[in-house]
């Protein structure tokens, strides 16, 4: 699930850092979205079935046929513009919540798109603690995923826990990083990876 390497020349080491080595810690991104298909099953029940038990119905395939296909066209469009639109403010959210660590702030994040893999993404130029890196790494998740399923099972609201069912799966990248580095010293210094999926540790040199 990782790739680790340990550099000392390569790549360019952050200020202030010079006398750290750089231990690299990446995920594959093809066995991410792969276990981010094995998820939808789990993760949709996980969250389907408390909100049956509690309203005790779910929207039918006979209902949807009495819809007018002008609407469901329309709401095709709607949900793909929402879906896309929430997969950048994924991103958002991981460059707003480091860039509440990084000494820079928000000047502090790039982000981009990981055109192999077709997959956004949000770097962080500076080192940040384990704690501040992992907190941002799981954010997206929490605002995205889990608050938004929680929300549509209280209210009843089937769209919407969809949509947290969603952005919970696409967060299994986050969670395979937050996997990597959760044994990690808290303040362990970690420095964001410009072009893969996971960081480096950055560690004193004794």
């Amino acid at each position: 699930m990782e790739n680790t390497i340990n550099t000392t020349s390569e790549p360019t080491k952050p200020i202030g850092f010079e006398n750290y080595t750089m231990e690299q810690k990446t995920i594959d991104l093809g066995k991410a979205n792969g276990y981010a298909l094995l998820s939808i099953i789990p993760i949709a029940l996980i969250n389907i079935i408390p909100y049956y038990l509690i309203w005790g119905e779910l929207p039918s395939i006979s209902k949807l046929k009495e819809t007018n296909p002008l609407f469901m066209i329309s709401g095709s469009f709607s949900i793909i513009l929402i879906m896309l639109l929430g997969i950048v403010i994924h991103e958002l959210i991981h460059g707003f919540t480091w860039a509440i660590y990084a000494k820079k702030g928000f000047k502090s994040m790039k982000f981009g798109v990981l055109w192999k893999m077709i997959t956004p993404y949000c770097h962080c130029k500076e080192p940040l603690k384990v704690r501040a890196y992992s907190i941002g790494a799981i954010m997206p998740a929490i605002i995205l995923g889990f608050i938004p399923s929680i929300i549509a099972i209280i209210i009843g609201h089937f769209g919407l826990l969809l949509f947290g069912i969603f952005f919970t799966i696409a967060a299994i990248g986050n969670f395979m990083i937050i996997y990597l580095i959760y044994k990690e010293d808290k303040d362990t210094w970690v420095q964001d990876h410009p072009s893969e999926a996971g960081y480096y540790l950055l560690k004193e040199q004794k």
